[in-house]
């Protein structure tokens, strides 16, 4: 699996070592406790739709308790809605979605609102 950025049809990877956290504690766990991850990482949130809600609705994620920074990309429909670094302990964001990625920091940087992200499998 890999996240692969395409904003203008010039794709490049942003992570080959990925893995998605499906169950509930997965999601709430996220990346709490863990001293690093590797440059090439991604963490992957899919949420399923929720009647009467949908998929697409705020998706927050925070820090605490997450000892590196990280880039977050919120998506819907595989275009990016919003994208931060966050830092450890003190940060929170928060965006409408039905998918949020975490990268290191850094991973993100050429991303920008309205670009096209992609999970392949």
């Amino acid at each position: 699996m890999r996240v692969v950025h395409d904003p203008d049809g010039s794709a490049s990877v942003l992570a080959n070592n990925v893995h998605t956290a499906d169950s509930m504690l997965e999601k709430s766990k996220g990346l709490m406790f863990r001293r690093s991850i590797p440059d090439d990482y991604a963490l992957v949130f899919r949420f399923e739709p929720s009647w009467p809600f949908g998929a697409v609705r705020r998706r927050v994620i925070h820090m605490l308790f997450v000892r590196m920074a990280t880039d977050v990309v919120w998506l819907a429909d595989g275009e990016i809605r919003k994208v931060k670094t966050m830092y450890p302990w003190r940060s929170l964001g928060y965006a409408k979605a039905d998918t949020v990625i975490e990268f290191p920091a850094g991973t993100a940087a050429d991303v920008q609102v309205g670009d096209t992200v992609v999970v392949e499998t």
